[in-house]
């Protein structure tokens, strides 16, 4: 993926949330309290020209958060 989402304001709130919640796996935050942080910078991948309706991009930017939430 050739857009670099850690700069993204969404994705710094994202990452914050997580660090201050009690949540271990990031895939679990992501479907509760991290949701809304998610869908944003869903939103912003789209409108920086991310193909989200291609699920194979879709996934891999999901992966690409789930693996930096878990290993920063």
């Amino acid at each position: 993926m050739d857009w670099d989402f850690t700069e993204n304001i969404a994705f710094k709130a994202l990452y914050d949330a997580f660090n201050n919640s009690e949540e271990t796996s990031a895939l679990e935050f992501l479907s509760s309290d991290g949701a809304s942080y998610y869908l944003e910078l869903t939103q912003d991948a789209a409108g920086e020209g991310i193909d989200l309706s291609d699920n194979e991009t879709m996934e891999e930017l999901k992966e690409e958060i789930i693996e930096y939430l878990e290993n920063n």
